[in-house]
């Protein structure tokens, strides 16, 4: 499997990512969950409206993150990303989320409406699988 394909195999099995923000000299870390749309090639991801974290990113929205790997080690790492309010709504994703995480049409036909669509942008992921292989690609 060439380092791409891990990639791409993480991304959407992985369901949750550690999201760092930094305001102010004041690092901040959340879980949220996550899908990654290859076509656009960038990841999405909810919050609820007036949320802290919102502030955080209009503060500064250079952010990091990495995977929480669930069933072995491999994750993936980005440090040099870009958070942006989605054009789209969670609606108009409402399929990819559905397909990655089943439960999330609950959550969708619930508190839809009072949700927020992110993007996170990043051209560089550190791909890490095992304890012995960490290498850096460009998307």
């Amino acid at each position: 499997m060439t380092l791409t394909e891990a990639f791409k195999k993480i991304m959407s099995e992985q369901t949750e990512i550690a999201l760092a923000t930094s305001v102010e000299k004041i690092p901040n870390v959340r879980i949220v969950n996550f899908f990654y749309d290859e076509d656009k090639k960038c990841l999405f991801f909810s919050t609820f409206k007036g949320n802290e974290k919102i502030t955080e990113f209009q503060a500064n929205p250079n952010v990091a993150f990495t995977t929480i790997p669930t069933l072995d080690t491999n994750h993936v790492r980005v440090h040099y990303a870009k958070v942006k309010t989605s054009d789209l709504t969670v609606y108009e994703v409402a399929d990819q989320w559905i397909q990655k995480i089943p439960s999330y049409k609950d959550n969708i036909e619930q508190a839809g409406s009072m949700l927020a669509l992110y993007e996170i942008h990043f051209t560089q992921a550190i791909v890490i699988l095992g304890m012995d292989s960490r290498e850096t690609i460009n998307l």
